[in-house]
């Protein structure tokens, strides 16, 4: 680690921050708020229209590679040349991408100036708007959105308490939204949800019924097997940390963000037990049925009633363990994509921002700092002293704790919550933050008093999932996305965006009618209501040259659903609905000429 600083540039203005820093040519520079090359920063004058702010996760990771990759206005393509992209985010509103905390990305920080937890972080956050809001004054009334994904999840709550904690708070927040967020402890976003993925995705275990009755078995037996009620009836019980590597390994592995990083991290994290495990005789399972046979005759040994001494409670890993061991296309040899789980081509299209970033034309237009180079993660973001003591480094306990304060405070101020999630997610999926928030009571009532049932469609007319509302709550789980919505599914994230976010499309929402009785908007498909929407029937990978899709055998898949049907209540069918069960019309929210601004936050 070392001290960096911003870069001082011919004409930067000079004084406190002011709107003489506006100028286009003068970008901000001792925070240094990075522009958007082509787009400037004139903000309209006069303006009620709403903004947003745009945050990545990691923690640690770069908001500049959202931009790049996701939601920004130009897109870097895997040959690193640059495109417009239709479906950015600044198309709804002005937007803006921020650096943080400290030392991430752009940002530069003293060596012994890191946010050492939360709090700081969200104290860091609200000086920053402060500045800001010298700078662009206009901002500091306008309707704001604060939204971001994966640890964002946890970043987002604690600089909303920040906000709600001020007397004169710089900004005008109405709205947050938090995508395949980590709002609860690791076991609850990332091994809970295990016999849901696999609910979801019974092709990781081969559509294996006997497989999937010993996850049940072994998540039942950690204590995972919570049932959603609605409403919530009484707050779930804590998970008392049984995954033995959670600490060691969160701690020092986890300040990754790109999927190449974290997957090769996550293949190791287990030494003692290699990705392809040998059996008696050095028979490998990579030979097929007769090891997953031998693999599954072995189920009673090592379990029989108790945890399995092997993986203790990590289910996760021996998910995945059993699909590089068993299961084609990943037992030869192709990647699991923890954030997109049917996309197992190998290798991924690079998604490195580094060239374009801290190209020398790159840094003179944006005045990004010379002290440093840009990098998608920094592996320290809470400071060298804490990554060895802390899951991610990070001392602070999970949003959970405070969930219900902090929608109390919501409610009071009239600030907006959006929880959105990618099906296609195993790292964080979306059974865990259905946790969440049926484990915070908000409007009097803990939890939704409904199951979300409800589907929505995107602008062409796709089924793209379900949305539900009450309360000043919103759930919206995508079809077709994984842990990168805007990546995975740019024209359902661009929907979304727009009609649940900063829109008021009442699609999902709960109402009373005169007669007593209760209402959904858009109406609501029993086939919808059960936790569980069918993933994509392909897993694709590369064979030689070419990408392929497999689609497991038809009978395979046959016997499965009529297994699920009982084993499980019902899963949501892959096929899309009809749009015609009475949901609302598009809502059209136009806000004109929105511009899209790259900002970089700097200490």
């Amino acid at each position: 680690m070392q001290n960096s600083w911003p870069q001082v540039y011919p004409g930067m203005p000079t004084g406190d921050y002011s709107p003489a820093w506006q100028n286009c040519d003068r970008e901000p520079s001792q925070r240094d708020m990075v522009a958007s090359p082509e787009l400037g920063w004139q903000y309209p004058a006069n303006s009620s229209e709403p903004w947003g702010i745009w945050l990545n996760g990691g923690p640690g990771g770069s908001s500049l590679l959202g931009l790049l990759i996701e939601n920004g206005p130009i897109h870097l393509l895997s040959n690193y040349s640059l495109v417009q992209n239709p479906y950015a985010w600044s198309n709804v509103a002005d937007y803006v991408w921020i650096d943080q905390p400290v030392g991430t990305g752009f940002s530069t920080v003293d060596i012994d100036g890191y946010a050492p937890d939360e709090d700081q972080l969200a104290a860091d956050f609200m000086g920053f708007l402060e500045n800001f809001v010298k700078v662009f004054p206009n901002l500091a009334t306008r309707p704001l959105h604060i939204t971001g994904e994966s640890y964002a999840g946890k970043y987002i709550p604690y600089i909303t308490k920040a906000y709600f904690g001020m007397d004169n708070p710089p900004v005008n927040l109405t709205g947050i939204a938090m995508g395949d967020g980590t709002i609860t402890s690791i076991e609850t976003f990332n091994e809970l949800p295990v016999v849901t993925v696999l609910e979801t995705y019974p092709q990781i275990i081969g559509y294996d019924t006997q497989v999937f009755e010993y996850f049940q078995e072994q998540s039942a037996l950690c204590g995972y097997n919570l049932t959603l009620q609605y409403p919530q009836p009484e707050h779930f019980p804590s998970l008392n940390a049984p995954v033995p590597f959670a600490a060691a390994y969160f701690t020092e592995y986890s300040a990754k963000l790109t999927k190449q990083q974290f997957v090769h991290e996550l293949q190791g994290r287990h030494v003692e037990k290699p990705r392809k495990r040998e059996f008696e005789g050095g028979q490998q399972e990579h030979d097929g049925l007769r090891a997953r046979d031998m693999w599954k005759r072995d189920l009673a040994g090592r379990a029989n009633g108790t945890i399995d001494p092997s993986y203790e409670c990590d289910l996760y890993t021996e998910m995945i363990d059993y699909a590089f061991n068993f299961t084609f296309p990943w037992s030869a040899g192709h990647e699991f994509d923890y954030y997109n789980i049917p996309d197992a081509l190998s290798p991924e299209a690079p998604t490195d921002g580094s060239v374009f970033l801290n190209d020398t034309q790159t840094r003179a237009a944006i005045h990004a700092p010379t002290s440093k180079n840009w990098v998608e993660v920094t592996r320290e973001p809470f400071g060298p002293n804490n990554i060895f003591k802390y899951a991610y480094g990070d001392p602070s306990v999970e949003p959970m704790a405070f969930l219900t304060e902090l929608a109390t405070n919501a409610t009071a101020h009239d600030v907006s919550i959006v929880i959105y999630s990618g099906n296609d997610d195993s790292l964080v999926p979306h059974f865990g933050s259905q946790i969440a928030i049926q484990n915070t009571t908000f409007g009097g009532i803990q939890g939704f008093t409904r199951k979300p049932e409800t589907p929505w469609y995107n602008d062409v007319g796709e089924f793209s999932g379900i949305v539900h509302q009450e309360r000043g709550w919103k759930y919206v789980l995508v079809a077709n996305a994984g842990h990168l919505l805007g990546y995975n599914n740019p024209i359902s994230a661009l929907t979304l965006v727009r009609e649940f976010i900063f829109g008021n499309n009442e699609t999902g929402l709960v109402t009373n009618t005169s007669s007593g009785g209760v209402s959904v908007v858009g109406g609501e498909m029993t086939s919808l209501g059960n936790e569980i929407m069918t993933g994509q029937a392909a897993i694709y990978y590369d064979a030689a040259t070419t990408a392929s899709s497999y689609f497991f055998p038809s009978a395979t898949v046959e016997a499965w659903n009529a297994f699920i049907s009982t084993a499980t209540p019902s899963a949501i069918s892959g096929t899309s609905p009809t749009p015609s069960m009475g949901l609302v019309s598009s809502k059209v929210f136009s806000l004109g000429s929105a511009l899209a601004i790259a900002l970089v936050l700097l200490y």
